[in-house]
C-alpha cells in the first residue's frame, strides 16, 4: 500500500511533527483541524460555530489537495472542549454534510491545542 503525505498552504500548517493528512490507495486520514485561519495562524473567532465552520474549510482544502472531498468522508471524530457546545457544532456540521452522512464519534476532552473549542478529523475515500 502506498502512503503519501498531504500538505497544502490553504490550511493551517501543522503545529507539530505531523502531516495535514496521509493518503493511501483507498483512504485519506486527516490530522485534526482547528478553527484557525491559514493566512493569520490565529483562530477566526472565540465562537464555537465560527471555529467549526473554519475547520470544515480547512478540511476541504486538505481533502482537495489529496484529490478527495467532503462528499467522500466516511468517518469523523469531533473533539469538544465543552460538550455543552454539541448542539451548536451540530448545526454547522450538518450544513457540510446535507446527504451521505458519515459515521461519527464526538467526545469532550480536557484541552485542545492552542486552547481551541473544537477539533475535527476525518477519514475519506481517496
Amino acid at each position: 500500500m502506498i502512503q503519501k503525505q498531504v500538505n497544502t498552504e490553504k490550511a493551517p500548517k501543522a503545529i507539530g511533527p505531523y502531516a495535514q493528512a496521509i493518503k493511501t490507495d483507498v483512504f485519506i486520514f486527516t490530522s485534526g483541524q482547528l478553527g484557525i485561519d491559514p493566512q493569520t495562524g490565529d483562530f477566526v473567532s472565540a465562537d464555537v460555530q465560527a471555529q467549526t465552520k473554519q475547520i470544515f474549510h480547512n478540511l476541504q482544502a486538505v481533502l482537495q489537495e489529496a484529490g478527495s472531498s467532503l462528499d467522500k468522508v466516511v468517518k469523523t471524530t469531533v473533539f469538544l472542549k465543552d460538550l455543552n457546545d454539541f448542539v451548536a457544532v451540530n448545526e454547522v456540521y450538518a450544513s457540510f454534510f446535507p446527504t451521505n452522512l458519515p459515521a461519527r464519534s464526538a467526545v469532550q476532552v480536557a484541552r485542545l491545542p492552542k486552547d481551541g473549542l473544537v477539533e475535527i478529523e476525518v477519514i475519506a475515500l481517496a
